[in-house]
């Protein structure tokens, strides 16, 4: 791989980063926003769902306008929304308005997600590929934990719309980024054959260092089949399979996100512990995406898979026990992101895997949306759960579930595609 793929992943990993901190700011707002407005954690529960909502509609449809518009102006456009959504959150005087300018950023955090899962599977070499989807995504812990160090800090001396400014400084400063660094892809450029293709590729193999081309491959699908070829006879088991695999682990991933915060200020800890906490629990996810992604090179993804979807649902039974210090709160919220954000790492390269590149932006976006969609009643589940008087351990064990089903549903995408001796 060139320095310039080498640079084009490294945006990638930024931009997941951002997203990583986005989406949690408003769970490190969460405590100050109950206490502001006095809302009760049934209400809250609503508010912590709305940026799903967005990312559901913006993978979806996003995804659908990357695969026919290309990638990059696609993550522009999305970038551009998250800054705009962060921003106006700050202005934000009750619920209804609050919830509004979440469901913008989840528009552009999820169109963001869908393009950059291809770009980082395209940009990245066939022997490399895993590894640098693998990478994309510990970029959303890594967000998460800098932006929590940050958040906790700020939430010591300022409220929580604080953490929206920011979110919004940071988010816009990678505009130029993408704009600068980030050229089409190759592999889509190849597949939709715009005008001037040939040349716009040429240039980009240039400026990383390759061969150039003399003429374009043929299409491998037509414009028409690429629209729904998802659901094609050939690819609508596999798309059903990962999508429910997606949609049931994502559940219990975002019922730790969500609620790690509030759990722990109801434990009788400060809010800025209680980000403190949620920055272990995502050190522990990027740490375990490093290393799932190494293990990508040596051992059956599949499988890998699979294995930490099951450990994810163990430590988050474990997480439901208690604990009454904070420092047995961080380990085990450290081992709970460890193995559920491994899942999630897992599963993106799952669905850069099983996609090709005329698809893969709609594969993704439709996985991907059509899960969050269904994780918008994590949050509301876990928070009527609670108002129903029911304790941690009961609503852990139930919201655990999510990763248990969804390894059920790999392993039988795994068993009717015939990948149980692949990578």
């Amino acid at each position: 791989m060139s320095l310039r793929q080498v640079i084009v992943v490294a945006v990638t990993v930024a931009l997941c980063a951002l997203d990583g901190f986005d989406v949690l700011a408003i769970s490190f707002a969460a405590p100050g926003i109950s206490s502001e407005w006095a809302i009760d954690r049934a209400a809250l529960g609503v508010v912590l769902s709305m940026e799903l909502v967005g990312m559901a509609v913006g993978n979806v449809v996003m995804g659908r306008f990357a695969d026919a518009w290309g990638r990059r102006p696609i993550i522009l456009i999305c970038v551009t929304l998250m800054t705009i959504g962060m921003w106006m959150a700050t202005t934000a005087t009750s619920i209804v308005d609050l919830s509004l300018w979440r469901i913008v950023t989840g528009i552009g955090i999820g169109g963001t997600l869908s393009a950059i899962n291809a770009v980082a599977a395209e940009f990245a070499n066939e022997k490399r590929r895993s590894l640098c989807v693998s990478l994309m995504v510990i970029g959303y812990p890594i967000g998460a934990v800098i932006g929590g160090t940050i958040a906790a800090v700020l939430l010591r001396d300022n409220d929580w719309r604080s953490i929206f400014v920011f979110g919004a400084m940071a988010t816009a400063t990678l505009i130029p980024v993408v704009y600068l660094f980030v050229p089409e892809s190759v592999a889509w450029l190849c597949e939709k054959q715009p005008a001037n293709a040939l040349a716009r590729i040429n240039i980009i193999l240039k400026r990383m260092g390759k061969d150039s081309v003399t003429s374009l491959p043929p299409p491998a699908i037509s414009k028409q089949q690429s629209r729904t070829s998802i659901f094609s006879a050939e690819l609508a088991p596999t798309t059903i399979l990962v999508t429910l695999a997606y949609a049931l682990h994502i559940t219990t991933f975002y019922y730790i996100l969500k609620w790690v915060p509030k759990i722990v200020v109801d434990m009788g800890f400060e809010a800025s512990s209680a980000a403190g906490v949620l920055v272990w629990a995502n050190l522990g996810g990027a740490s375990g995406g490093a290393l799932f992604g190494l293990l990508t090179q040596r051992f059956h993804l599949f499988k890998l898979t699979i294995g930490a979807l099951l450990l994810g649902t163990a430590m988050v039974i474990l997480f439901g026990t208690g604990f009454d210090n904070l420092y047995q709160l961080s380990l085990v919220s450290a081992a709970v992101g460890f193995f559920t954000n491994s899942g999630v790492v897992g599963l993106y390269a799952i669905l850069a895997q099983v996609y090709s590149a005329s698809t893969r932006a709609t594969g993704s976006g439709f996985a991907i949306g059509t899960g969050r969609g269904g994780a918008v009643f994590a949050p509301i589940l876990a928070g009527f759960l609670f108002a129903a008087g029911q304790g941690l351990q009961t609503v852990s064990i139930i919201m655990a579930l999510g990763s248990t089903l969804a390894a059920v549903a790999l392993w039988l995408l795994m068993r009717s595609s015939g990948r149980t001796s692949t990578t």
